[in-house]
C-alpha cells in the first residue's frame, strides 16, 4: 500500500493548491466581473465538458502504451499553467480559459493515476486502496480551503485574490516532487493492432454498462459545487465563512473515505453506491429549503458523507469489472461521461436558479439522484467482485 500512499500524497499537495483557489472562483467572478449564477454555470459546464473527452483518450493511451506515470505527471503539471492563467486573466473569459486548462489537466491524469492505484492494491482490498487515496485527496482539499479561509479572513475585506493564486503554486510544485517516490508497474507493451473499445462494447460487463448509464443520469442533476457555495451565501454566510463550510465538507469526506472504502470491501459496492445516492438526494432537498445557518452546516457535513460513500467506491467498482486491457480506458470513459453530463447539469442549474429561484435546481438534482438510486437498487447485482483484476 506504500505506492497508494505516495499517489495519495501527489493528490494531497495538488488538492491543497487546487482548493486554495476553487471555492473562491465563483466569489471572484461575482465580485470582480459581475457574473450571474447562470454565467457561472455556463463557465463551469464548458470547462468540464471541453476537457471531458481527454479523459477517455488519456485512458486509452494509458492502456495502449502502458506508460501511466509520465501521463499522470503531465496532467498534474498542468495545474501550474492553470494558476498562471488565473493570475493573467482580466475578464470572465480569461477565467473560463483557466478553468478549461485546469479540467484538461484533471482529464489527463485521472485514468493513469487510478490504474496505478488499482495495480498497487490486493484484489480484496480495492475499496480500501481507493479509500486511502481519496482520504489524502480530500485532506489536501480541506487544508487548501482552510488556508484560503485564513488568508481571506485576515485581510478584512481588502484581500487581493491574485496573491492567493500565486501562493497556490507552491503546493502544486510539491505535488510534482512526489513523483520520484512512485513505482510504476512495468509491463511489456505488445505491439499489435487494437480495435477501438467501442467496437467491442457488447463484450463489456453488463453491470459496468449499467453503472456508466446511471452515472450519466445522476450527474445531470449534480451541478457544480459552486452552486452550493452560492446557496450558502444566499442564507447569510459571507465570502470567508462560506469557504469554511467547504472546508467542513472536505474534512468530513477525508475522515470517512477509508472506513467507507473498507466497508464496501466487506458488504459489496451496491449498498454503498445506492446509499450514497440516497444521501445526496436528501442533501440536495435540504439545500433547496434551507434558510438557517446551522442547518446549512449540517448539510455540508452530510455532503461530505455522500462523497466518501461514492468517490472511491465507484472507481473500485469500475476497476474490478473492467477488462484487464481496457482498465484505463473504462476509468477514463467514466470520467468522460461525468464530464459531458456536467455541462448541461451546470447550465440547467444556472438557468433554473435565475428563472425560478434558488430552490428549483436542488429539487431537480434530488429527483435525478433518487431515480439513479432506484435503478441501481433494482438492476445492480449485490455481490462483491473479488476476482484478480489488476
Amino acid at each position: 500500500m506504500w505506492n497508494v500512499f505516495f499517489l495519495g500524497l501527489v493528490s494531497f499537495f495538488a488538492d491543497i493548491s487546487a482548493e486554495m483557489v476553487y471555492p473562491i472562483i465563483p466569489l471572484y467572478l461575482t465580485s470582480a466581473f459581475g457574473a450571474t449564477p447562470a454565467l457561472i454555470g455556463v463557465i463551469e459546464g464548458i470547462a468540464e465538458s471541453l476537457a471531458s473527452l481527454l479523459k477517455v483518450f488519456s485512458g486509452y493511451i494509458t492502456d495502449k502504451y502502458r506508460k501511466k506515470k509520465p501521463i499522470a505527471f503531465l496532467g498534474y503539471a498542468t495545474g501550474l499553467i492553470y494558476k498562471v492563467a488565473l493570475i493573467a486573466a482580466s475578464s470572465w473569459i480569461g477565467i473560463l480559459g483557466a478553468r478549461v486548462i485546469d479540467r484538461m489537466g484533471k482529464g489527463i491524469r485521472t485514468a493513469p493515476r487510478d490504474v496505478m492505484v488499482c495495480e498497487s492494491a490486493d484484489s480484496n482490498r480495492m475499496g480500501t486502496a481507493f479509500g486511502i487515496h481519496k482520504a489524502l485527496d480530500m485532506a489536501g482539499s480541506a487544508i487548501g480551503i482552510l488556508i484560503a479561509y485564513l488568508l481571506l479572513s485576515s485581510a478584512n475585506g481588502a484581500f487581493d485574490y491574485k496573491n492567493l493564486f500565486l501562493i497556490s503554486i507552491i503546493p502544486a510544485l510539491l505535488s510534482l516532487a512526489m513523483f520520484p517516490l512512485i513505482k510504476e508497474k512495468k509491463e511489456d507493451r505488445i505491439i499489435k493492432e487494437r480495435e477501438p473499445f467501442w467496437k467491442n462494447v457488447k463484450k463489456l460487463d453488463g453491470q459496468l454498462k449499467l453503472y456508466l448509464l446511471v452515472a450519466f443520469l445522476f450527474t445531470l442533476g449534480n451541478s457544480s459545487n459552486a452552486f452550493l457555495l452560492l446557496r450558502a451565501k444566499s442564507v447569510g454566510f459571507n465570502d470567508t465563512s462560506v469557504i469554511l463550510l467547504y472546508f467542513i465538507y472536505n474534512l468530513t469526506a477525508s475522515l470517512l473515505a477509508i472506513p467507507l472504502g473498507k466497508r464496501s470491501d466487506q458488504v459489496g459496492r451496491k449498498r454503498l453506491l445506492v446509499s450514497g445516492y440516497l444521501v445526496f438526494a436528501l442533501v440536495y432537498l435540504g439545500f433547496a429549503f434551507a434558510y438557517n445557518k446551522m442547518f446549512m452546516i449540517v448539510l455540508f457535513v452530510l455532503y461530505g458523507v455522500y462523497t466518501a460513500m461514492i468517490a472511491g467506491v465507484e472507481r473500485a467498482f469500475i476497476a474490478e469489472i473492467s477488462p484487464q486491457e481496457l482498465k484505463g480506458t473504462m476509468l477514463g470513459l467514466h470520467s468522460t461521461i461525468v464530464g459531458i453530463a456536467l455541462f448541461p447539469a451546470s447550465a440547467i442549474a444556472g438557468v433554473l436558479w435565475t428563472s425560478f429561484g434558488a430552490e428549483i435546481p436542488f429539487v431537480f438534482g434530488a429527483c435525478l439522484s433518487l431515480a439513479a438510486a432506484c435503478v441501481l437498487f433494482v438492476l445492480m447485482k449485490g455481490g462483491r467482485h473479488a476476482r484478480e483484476v489488476c
